[in-house]
């Protein structure tokens, strides 16, 4: 099937300028609606008892002296909700996963310090904290596993903790590497940290039974896909839940996910007829929100006398390189951690970080200038499309557009990189340790198959703009707004966009891989382009967006840091990243992404870690242990933003921002280090 090329539209308009953000007011004014300010008459309170073993068997759960508490509504174990089911992984085609689901409380064994065993529901908070210490679990230890390095223990009987294995590749790889002029071989990690956002999680789930309607609320990336869920789950028809997501202090793809608690309040609901609150305390969120990154790559790339690229590790490992032969192997692998699941660029983060580290061994190897070898491998703009016999997220890889050659030329000028190496080996000759690193990257964006979004006119000559998006705080309401608004020919301040609100639309697709302004963006166009055809009072318009590819924003990232060799503390001191999206609806709200992204990466890169003991109890339980960056550690981010690559594939030209800024952030530093410590491949 042929795809659909769209010509950019025409400049003008409010597409293209950094207007100011239309839903600031309500959050700098202190009237924000945070999942904490959700309240209910005669609300019940959730605390949830947590295991305090990462691997036992349970023997027993003694609830007696927590419902002796005056005010303990119910405490319930696995037996109370036994007809409930695990939680579905998202779609995927990675088989053998389903029989490793999560209950919404532990039945048999713990697995994890934090997973949920118990759940009590009492009057108020401080009730609920009291009388969940009083449950009393009697467990038997079992064997605990920390390392996927190790060989793969039992998860149950007939099961072991390797649930998957997949591969992807394509070309002969042996005979890659046996004409190969030389070979690079790697072992690196990527340690485990995650998303911590300034709210922690909450969830309030009420019952009409009037209307017999569910009601869940707080901060959701998801809300249709949730509420399918949650009605697979509750047995329940889909229309009859309804999510509402409020404002969110930062979502970082760990928030929004379906958990234990959020099944757990909506079947308080129902059975227990109260609406049920639960608030996350900072420990549980650092103990049993979703980790991320943790991952062991050992790579090997054939290389011919040029410097160029035989073979590197899945889906979006090769980057932005022309890799003619690739193969990649990657293990499931579980541990007795908390369960890992998607935090901001997951997967590319890290894919990356490979790649780049490739690439300057590769440089360190051949004797062939770091800037060099990577210009050498680059794919060429005039190869656009460019199709590899690889997926990614189920969706085959297809690079829309880019000019990458021509971004690395543009970042090396305005980092001004001769003139800044000279001057870094001055300072090294007088005794400083300090040095430069670069990284190229590339992002996937705009996930499809399919967006929708209903535009409408109201008598007063404003507009409503009702989308399945959701609010993360990456300017939603602005940006839609401003794509209405330029279809339409209005001011965008004209514009209401409304999000997160199942009842309100009947299919959505929530904002995660950083699909919103692509997909929901798009529908809106095409909807406010039809509405403007007849733009009357009163009538409104539907669009629908298809697309069967992603789009593949790109960039380069450049950074200096300077290392005390007493203490091995690196300190950043510039940082320039330069980002092509296609085409920027509000720029300085890229900038933005790209900024707070970046330094989320140098949290990731130099400050947060995730480590256990020996028996598996997790250490990094208060920000004391879990160290996050401060503006004391933030360089100035310079950014350039460059849109000189719009997408063929969608009638606005323009890829997704939400990621680029974090990508390649563990890359760049790691150059940076080795380069400044003299050391080639010093950092793994």
């Amino acid at each position: 099937m042929d795809r659909p090329v769209f010509q950019p539209a025409l400049e003008g308009g409010s597409i293209g300028r950094s207007v100011p953000r239309l839903e600031d007011l309500p959050m700098l004014t202190g009237s924000g609606r945070y999942a904490a300010d959700v309240s209910f008459p005669r609300e019940l309170h959730m605390r949830v008892v947590r295991s305090s073993h990462a691997h036992a068997r349970i023997v027993s759960i003694d609830a007696a002296g927590a419902l002796a508490v005056t005010g303990c509504v119910a405490v319930w174990t696995s037996r109370d909700v036994a007809e409930i089911p695990p939680i579905d992984f998202r779609p995927t085609r990675v088989q053998g996963l389903e029989p490793y689901r999560q209950p919404i409380l532990a039945r048999d064994r713990v697995r994890y310090v934090g997973e949920p065993v118990a759940a009590v529901f009492a009057e108020d908070p401080y009730l609920a904290e009291d009388a969940a210490d009083l449950v009393s679990i009697e467990v038997e230890e079992l064997p605990v596993l920390l390392s996927a390095d190790e060989p793969p223990g039992q998860f149950e009987a007939g099961r072991n903790t390797e649930p998957a294995v997949i591969r992807k590749g394509y070309g002969d790889i042996e005979a890659a590497f046996r004409a190969a002029h030389t070979v690079v071989e790697l072992d690196l990690a990527i340690g485990r940290h995650s998303g911590v956002p300034l709210e922690t999680r909450g969830a309030i789930a009420r019952y009409d039974s009037m209307r017999d309607v569910l009601e869940l609320h707080g901060a959701t990336k998801r809300p249709h896909a949730n509420r399918d869920l949650l009605a697979r789950m509750l047995a329940r028809a889909p229309g009859s839940i309804h999510l509402y997501e409020g404002h969110v202090g930062g979502g970082f793809g760990v928030r929004g996910e379906i958990y234990p608690e959020d099944v757990l309040v909506c079947a308080a609901a129902l059975r227990l007829g109260r609406p049920v609150k639960w608030i996350e305390d900072r420990r549980e969120n650092l103990m049993a929100c979703n980790h991320s990154r943790e991952q062991r790559h050992r790579v090997r790339a054939a290389v011919d006398a040029q410097g160029r690229i035989a073979d590197l590790t899945a889906g979006m490992l090769p980057g932005p390189y022309r890799v003619p032969t690739y193969r990649a192997v990657g293990h499931y692998r579980l541990t007795n951690k908390t369960p890992a699941a998607t935090y901001r660029a997951p997967g590319r983060y890290e894919a990356t970080f490979v790649c780049e580290r490739l690439l300057d061994a590769i440089a360190a190897k051949t004797g062939i200038d770091r800037v060099e070898v990577r210009r050498r491998n680059l794919i060429a703009k005039t190869e656009m499309p460019y199709a590899r016999d690889l997926d990614v997220i189920d969706t085959e890889v297809v690079l829309d557009s880019g000019d990458y050659a021509g971004l690395l030329d543009q970042a090396l000028a305005r980092a001004d990189w001769a003139a800044l190496k000279s001057d870094l080996e001055r300072r090294r000759v007088a005794g400083e340790t300090v040095g430069v690193g670069l990284a190229f990257f590339l992002e996937k964006s705009g996930l499809g198959p399919v967006d929708g979004a209903r535009v409408s006119m109201a008598a007063d000559g404003t507009f409503d703009v009702v989308t399945g998006a959701a609010s993360l705080g990456q300017g939603v309401e602005t940006v839609l707004a401003q794509i209405a608004a330029d279809a339409l020919g209005v001011d965008y301040r004209r514009v209401r966009v409304v999000h997160g609100h199942t009842d309100r639309i009947e299919q959505g697709y929530g904002s995660h891989a950083s699909r919103t302004t692509v997909m929901t963006g798009s529908a809106v166009h095409i909807a406010a382009t039809k509405l403007r055809e007849n733009m009357q009072p009163g009538c409104s318009a539907q669009g629908s967006f298809e697309s069967e590819h992603m789009t593949y924003p790109y960039g380069v990232h450049i950074a200096v840091v300077n290392v005390d060799r007493d203490t091995g503390g690196v300190a950043v001191e510039r940082y320039l990243a330069a980002f092509d999206v296609g085409r920027a609806v509000n720029p300085r709200l890229v900038e933005g992404q790209i900024e707070g992204g970046v330094v989320q990466g140098l949290g990731g890169a130099l400050l947060e870690e995730f480590v256990y003991d020996a028996e598996g109890s997790p250490l990094s339980v208060t920000f004391a242990d879990y160290t996050m960056p401060t503006a004391c550690e933030a360089p100035g981010i310079a950014v350039l933003l460059t849109e000189d690559a719009p997408s063929p594939l969608n009638p606005l030209g323009i890829k997704g921002a939400g990621e680029g800024g974090v990508n390649p952030v563990g890359a760049v530093i790691a150059s940076a280090i080795d380069d400044a410590l003299g050391v080639a491949g010093a950092v793994t």
